[in-house]
Parts: C-alpha cells; sequence; structure tokens
C-alpha cells in the first residue's frame, strides 16, 4: 500500500487573529481589555464604494471569488485596494461571511503544550490547503494542566468548548467554561459548571454538551453529570453514572453518550465503563466486550466506533455491537513518527491523528466491499509535515470545525 506524503513543512504559520483578551485571576473579563463587537456583515454591503470588487464582474460574483480566498494569501491580497482590505482584514468579516454564502472548509484545531515551559497554546490547520494557523490566547490560567481539560466542539455553531481542567501546582479542579467562536474568532466566558471537575467525559448530542465523571479535590471520583444549553448558556444535572469514575475517552454513537476509563498499565482490573441515554436520562453498564477492548483514543464513523489501540502497536480496530468484539482494520501501520501522547479526531470518513510534535496523520478509512475478509475496512495513511518550529510542542485534544 503506497503512502501519500503532502508537506505543508515551509509554509508559515499564519495569524487568524491577534490575542487581545485576558482574564484575571477570578476568570472574569477584564473589562479594560474587552473586546469591541465585530462588525456586521451587513456593513461590507452598505457601505458605499467608488470602485468595484473586481473590475468587470458584479460585486456578488467578485465576492464568491474572494471569499475562497486560503488564509495565508490574506496578507498580501488586503493590499490590493480599499475594498479587499475591508473584507480582508477582519476575519470575523470575512467567516461571517463565508457562512452566509454557504461556504465550508474544514479546520482542524490543536490544544497544544510546550514540553519545557508548559505555556498552552492552540494550532490550527488548514485540512484543505495544510497550512497551519494560531488563534487568539485562551484566557486561563498560565499553570492550568491542558490534560485536564474537557475539549467538545459543536460544529452546527462553529465553537469549541474549553471545560473544566486542573490548576498544574495544586489540586485543585476547575468550573471553568471557555468558547471559541471560529466566525467570531474570539474567546468568550460563558456559565460555570455546577461542579468542578478535570479528565472526565463529554460529547454533543442534539446540540446539547453533556459532561460526565472526572477527578474532584483530592483526586476523588465523580459520578455526577450535567448538561449545558447552549442557546440558553445553563448547566443543568442529569442522572448521575451510578459510579465514580475519571474518564480516559468518551464518544458519541447512535444518540448515547459513551464513557469509559479505559486502561492503564499494569493492568490489575477490568476497565469499567457506563453508557448514558438522554432521551430517558438514565445510564447503563457498557458491553463487557466493548469496554475491555477500549484501549486507546477513539472517533466515530458511520456510527461505528474505531479505536487507535495505545497496546497493541497503534493498530486501528472497529467495534462489532452486534458480536460485542472487536476487529482489525487492514491497511499499513500508522507512520512510526507519529508518536504517543496522541490526540484523534475525525472529518467524514478519515482519522485525523496528532502526535508529538503535531506530526499529523489522516487515515483514509474505505468499507470493503464482499466478504471472507476478517474486517470490513481498510485504512491508507496519508503524512503531513509541520513547521519544525512545533518540535516541542505536545498535543492535549484537538477537534474539527468548519468555517
Amino acid at each position: 500500500m503506497r503512502r501519500v506524503r503532502v508537506s505543508s513543512h515551509q509554509s508559515p504559520v499564519q495569524k487568524l487573529g491577534d490575542s487581545q483578551m485576558k482574564l484575571t485571576p477570578k476568570f472574569r473579563l477584564a473589562t479594560a481589555s474587552a473586546l469591541p463587537p465585530p462588525t456586521p456583515s451587513a456593513d461590507f454591503d452598505n457601505c458605499s464604494w467608488e470602485t468595484p470588487l473586481i473590475p468587470g464582474l458584479p460585486d456578488d460574483a467578485a465576492l464568491n471569488c474572494l471569499l475562497r480566498l486560503p488564509v495565508e494569501a490574506h496578507d498580501v491580497c488586503r493590499l490590493v485596494c480599499r475594498r479587499w482590505h475591508h473584507l480582508l482584514a477582519d476575519k470575523a468579516r470575512f467567516f461571517t461571511q463565508r457562512k452566509a454564502m454557504g461556504f465550508r472548509s474544514p479546520w482542524l484545531f490543536t490544544l497544544a503544550f510546550h514540553r519545557c515551559t508548559g505555556k498552552i497554546q492552540w494550532k490550527v490547520l488548514d485540512l484543505d490547503c495544510l497550512t497551519w494557523h494560531t488563534i487568539p490566547t485562551m484566557p486561563c490560567r498560565d499553570r492550568a494542566c491542558p490534560r485536564g481539560f474537557g475539549c467538545i466542539a459543536i460544529p452546527s455553531d462553529g465553537t469549541l468548548l474549553v471545560c473544566g481542567g486542573l490548576v498544574s501546582d495544586m489540586d485543585c479542579p476547575l468550573h471553568l467554561v471557555l468558547k471559541y467562536d471560529v466566525y467570531k474568532n474570539r474567546w468568550t466566558v460563558m456559565t460555570r459548571m455546577l461542579s468542578a471537575r478535570s479528565f472526565f467525559g463529554g460529547g454533543v448530542i442534539d446540540g446539547r454538551v453533556y459532561v460526565a465523571g472526572g477527578y474532584s479535590t483530592d483526586q476523588f471520583e465523580l459520578n455526577s453529570a450535567e448538561v449545558l444549553d447552549p442557546v440558553k448558556g445553563v448547566w443543568q444535572s442529569v442522572a448521575s453514572m451510578g459510579t465514580n469514575m475519571a474518564s480516559s475517552d468518551s464518544a458519541v454513537i447512535k444518540g448515547r453518550l459513551y464513557v469509559t476509563e479505559g486502561c492503564a498499565w499494569p493492568f490489575f482490573s477490568s476497565p469499567r465503563g457506563q453508557v448514558y441515554d438522554p432521551k430517558i436520562d438514565r445510564w447503563e453498564a457498557m458491553p463487557v466486550g466493548m469496554r475491555e477492548g477500549w484501549t486507546g483514543l477513539s472517533v466515530v464513523i458511520d456510527e461505528r466506533l474505531f479505536v487507535i489501540s495505545e497496546y497493541e502497536r497503534m493498530k486501528v480496530k472497529v467495534y462489532d455491537a452486534e458480536m460485542d468484539s472487536w476487529d482489525s482494520v487492514n491497511g499499513p501501520p500508522m507512520p512510526q513518527r507519529i508518536m504517543k501522547p496522541l490526540s484523534v479526531s475525525c472529518l467524514d470518513s478519515k482519522i485525523v491523528v496528532v502526535g508529538r510534535g503535531l506530526q499529523v496523520a489522516i487515515g483514509h478509512i474505505k468499507k470493503q466491499s464482499g466478504s471472507g475478509t476478517t474486517s470490513s475496512y481498510l485504512i491508507r495513511w496519508q503524512d503531513v509535515d509541520v513547521p519544525r518550529a512545533f518540535s516541542d510542542l505536545t498535543p492535549s485534544s484537538s477537534q474539527i470545525l468548519h468555517a
């Protein structure tokens, strides 16, 4: 099986926006640094201009062309004229216009930290152009433990939530909830969770955000769960899990939230797992075969659970719900340069893996036709090079949004 290598090694890291927001130590927005409200997209149409966007083209056709420009070209293109500068210099205006025109491109958002300084930062990969970008600095404590956060994407809203977390120098979980809006290119502070927690499971079901379990103070495992209505910005309690557990991974399959404790070496005990059905507000035990074979980070493709097994030479396997068993996915192994720790996300039928140094590999999943094989799926890996400047960065979580 031939690997495809696409290089973005020489591409510079571009900025989607400048950092202008800070928080006080109590996690409240500082009034002196509040961002001005974004210019409504309608302002672009209402402004009176003496020259057309592109001579010889109606403005609506010209706008359709300009909104397809890759972000890395904006710095140069906005020098063409005042109208181009007006559109391209403000990323909030640009992405809002793209949304109004129905344009959608995938972006990989990776929460990373420097392995020496521990500094937290977000790196963003344009999955169409394979170029890297930055976003405004996330307003949180400098000494927060990046792995303690729960990062959840809400694709329908184009938003990313960062919940909970842990202060690195103290055993102190956080209630923190931050929201990044890709169309506004800014962070806001939302209503905090009912319970402070870190290392918990979560997912989005019907536009509502569910979080469950995790660690509280003194590494006490929680059994509580809660749900956020992003429109109202209100958290509400849901049924307790029935067992106290932290979570190494979670997934949403067919409208149900699956939360696993995960496997850890040495394997002294069988991992625990719970399944939540929001329609009846009830938890039940995860099937035995599912929880014992869930040995790594997961993605859901075509309502099937795929796992990159950390204890089986990083092979990819898929869960068979009818047999309560796991099947290996055929194909070459994941590229050796992708080293732990990993973060995993999915885009359509692709598994996007980010490893140490923000090395990226994209696994293309294809369902095999016919029978007689041990697996009904095949994977082909595509390598994506990254700038050398990322060599000291370690991924904590990755999510995909469209804009």
